[in-house]
């Protein structure tokens, strides 16, 4: 049995060099305590714990056959990549509510089974509850509306 050619192999090492460069990128930051958390502490305990998690995924392709790593398709990842790009540039020209609309429907458009009715159902969802628990709920200040429409 071959592992590095299971998906969950990959996944496991994909999950060990995430945690990993948290981890590093936090090690020049006070670490502080549990009661008392440092800007490191968070990102520290959250690369460990994807790092362990990373060991068990990865572990398993060890001792189980999983399902074999596929061909690597790059239209969804560059499509993701871009959704979120152009969420951060129309974000303040265009509000949160256009700007989300733009996230969702370009990465949406990078799944092999896009359908306009589940897109529009998620972005209502997605744009009331974003509305509702950073807008409302903790007052960030996001500009909802393009400034055009503010009269």
């Amino acid at each position: 049995m071959r592992a590095t050619g299971s998906k969950d192999f990959w996944a496991g090492l994909m999950f060990i060099a995430f945690g990993l460069g948290f981890i590093l990128v936090a090690r020049d930051y006070s670490m502080g305590t549990a009661v008392r958390m440092g800007p490191s502490y968070f990102p520290t305990v959250l690369g460990g714990m994807l790092v362990v998690l990373g060991l068990a995924i990865g572990g398993r392709s060890f001792v189980s056959a999983g399902a074999r790593l596929g061909h690597f398709a790059l239209r969804p990842v560059i499509l993701e990549l871009l959704s979120v790009v152009l969420f951060a540039i129309a974000l303040e020209p265009l509000g949160l509510v256009p700007a989300t609309l733009i996230l969702i429907s370009v990465g949406a458009a990078g799944g092999s089974e896009f359908n306009w009715k589940e897109v529009a159902i998620l972005y209502v969802v997605l744009i009331v509850f974003s509305v509702a628990a950073f807008y409302y709920g903790l007052g960030l200040p996001f500009q909802l509306w393009p400034r055009f429409l503010d009269g």
